[in-house]
C-alpha cells in the first residue's frame, strides 16, 4: 500500500498477543473465510460486528486489504446488497478477489483508489467501515471529509482503529511505534471526534476495546450521517467547506499529502 500501506492490507498491525489480527475475529466469522483471507487480516478489531448491517444495504470497507470484512460484509447484505472494498495496490486488490472467489460470494466489487479521493459518486452507499487504516492517513480530514461524501443521507460510519488517549501528544504516540505500525499516526479520542464533527458526521462515539500501546487503545468510531433535510455540526455545508474544516480540525495531517490504504 505505497509507503504507508493498511493494517488490513497485510503490511503492518503484525498479530501481536491478540491486540491486532485474525485472533480478534470470533471462530464462526474465521470459519465464513479462506485461509488466505484470514491470514491478510491484521486488524485492530471487526468493523462487521457493530456496523449493524442489513439486507440489500451497500457497505464500503476503506483499505480493504485481503478482503476479509468485504468478505464477511457480503454474506451480511445478502444477494441484494453490495460490498465494496477500496485499496490502492494491485497485489492486495488481487488477493481480495481471489479470497472472495475462493469464498463464493458474489456480491462484491473491488476499486482501486485512496481514501482520501474515493472513486465513488456522492450519497452512493449506505455503510462506511474501516479495520485499523484511518490511522494510517497522512491527510486524515480529507479522508474523513470524503466518508462524508459518500454516504447517503442517514448512513453510517463503523470504523475500528487506534485512538490516543487526550493527553498524549503526537511526540508521544510517535515514541510508541512507528506511522505504518498504525500506533504513531492515531488521533486522540477528541480529534477524532472533531475531524468527525467538521466533516458534517454527527452522533459520534469513540469506545474503547482493548489496549494496543501505553495510552493507546482500539476502538469502535461511530457516526452518522444527518437523514436528509437535517442540520449537523455548525460547520457542515458545502463538500469543500467540510474538506477544509475537517483538515483544520485534525492537527496531525502534514501539508504534504500522500494517498493511504
Amino acid at each position: 500500500m505505497g509507503g504507508l500501506g493498511g493494517c488490513g492490507g497485510g503490511s503492518c498491525c503484525a498479530e501481536d498477543g491478540g491486540r491486532f489480527g485474525p485472533g480478534l475475529y470470533g471462530d464462526d466469522e474465521r470459519a465464513e473465510l479462506p485461509a488466505g483471507a484470514r491470514r491478510a487480516a491484521l486488524g485492530c478489531g471487526v468493523p462487521t460486528e457493530v456496523a449493524d448491517l442489513r439486507e440489500g444495504e451497500v457497505v464500503l470497507d476503506l483499505g480493504s486489504g485481503g478482503g476479509i470484512d468485504v468478505i464477511l460484509s457480503a454474506r451480511r447484505v445478502g444477494p441484494t446488497g453490495l460490498a465494496l472494498g477500496l485499496d490502492m495496490t494491485d497485489e492486495m486488490l488481487a488477493l481480495a478477489q481471489a479470497n472472495a472467489r475462493e469464498a463464493g460470494v458474489r456480491n462484491v466489487i473491488f476499486l482501486k483508489g485512496v481514501i482520501e479521493s474515493i472513486p465513488l459518486p456522492a450519497a452512493s452507499v449506505d455503510v462506511v467501515i474501516s479495520n485499523c487504516v484511518l490511522n494510517l492517513s497522512t491527510d486524515k480530514g480529507a479522508a474523513l471529509a470524503e466518508v462524508a461524501r459518500v454516504l447517503r443521507p442517514g448512513g453510517r460510519v463503523a470504523i475500528s482503529d487506534v485512538v490516543a488517549e487526550d493527553g498524549l501528544p503526537p511526540a508521544e504516540r510517535a515514541a510508541r511505534g512507528s506511522y505504518a505500525g498504525c500506533i504513531a499516526g492515531a488521533l486522540s479520542t477528541s480529534e477524532y471526534v472533531a475531524g468527525m464533527e467538521a466533516a458534517g458526521l454527527e452522533e459520534i462515539s469513540v469506545q474503547p476495546t482493548h489496549e494496543v500501546a501505553d495510552g493507546m487503545h482500539a476502538a469502535v468510531v461511530r457516526a452518522r450521517k444527518p437523514a436528509a433535510g437535517a442540520t449537523a455540526a455548525p460547520r457542515s455545508g458545502p463538500v469543500a467547506r467540510r474538506r477544509e474544516a475537517a483538515e483544520r480540525a485534525l492537527p496531525l495531517a502534514p501539508a504534504s499529502r500522500r494517498g493511504c490504504c
